[in-house]
This record gives C-alpha cells, structure tokens and sequence, in this order.
C-alpha cells in the first residue's frame, strides 16, 4: 500500500535488496539499529525514497542523555520545558545540516549523515588536541 512513512523500529536488516523495490513510501525513517541494508538503502535512494538514518532519527536520546550527564556533573537541573527547548534546538541543527549535505552533494542520506558526523568529531578532536 501507498504510505507517507515506514518505520522499521525493531529488527535488524529487516529492509533488503529484495523487498526495498516493494516498500511505497515517501519516507523510511530508521528507528531500529541498521534496519536497512546497504544494497537497500541504495535501492530506496534510486526510487527517490527519502531515508532519515538511525544514527539522526535516534539521537535525540543520545543527546537528552548528554543533558542529563552535564547536569550531573554541574550539579545543575533544567526543567523539563529547558531539556525539551535545548533538544529541539539541537535536532533541528542537525537535521538542518544532514538536509543541506544531501542535497549540496547530490548524496543518499545516510552518506550525508555520516559525512557530518564524521566533520563533528574530527572537529572536536582538533578542538581537545
């Protein structure tokens, strides 16, 4: 059937090669660990399926958890509105960010992902010597 997502949330490589042809979505958008496989991903990509990749779709955890270990470690506590503000802050850049790559380069979105993560941690790495 014609959908606008599909939401692969439990199961590895449960997105193949073989049944990516069939999936007719506008959008997969990766909530499991590696959902898709690589030969898929290429597939969505050549059927103009856009794919929002686990590594952006679920770090918004990752990122309230960082929240959570600077608090700590400040002994400091933000509300939950300030968490919330802070996050959607944050994905939004990065969504910003993974958006612009993909389309700047012509890439899939995992590729872009990737390429922007990879710069962030070159960056920080440079930045702590």
């Amino acid at each position: 059937m014609d959908v606008d997502f599909v939401v692969p949330a439990a199961i590895e490589e449960v997105i193949t090669e073989e049944n990516a042809p069939d999936i007719r979505a506008d959008t997969v958008l990766e909530i499991a660990n590696g959902p898709t496989t690589y030969e898929a991903d290429q597939v969505l990509y050549d059927s103009g399926v856009e794919v929002i990749p686990g590594i952006l779709a679920n770090a918004g955890g990752v990122t309230v958890s960082y929240y959570e270990w600077v608090q700590n470690r400040q002994g400091d506590y933000w509300s939950r509105e300030e968490v919330l503000d802070r996050m959607k802050e944050s994905m939004l850049s990065a969504y910003d960010d993974f958006r612009r790559r993909r389309e700047e380069r012509g890439i899939r979105g995992r590729v872009a992902a990737y390429e922007v993560a990879v710069e962030r941690v070159v960056e920080a790495m440079e930045y702590r010597g």
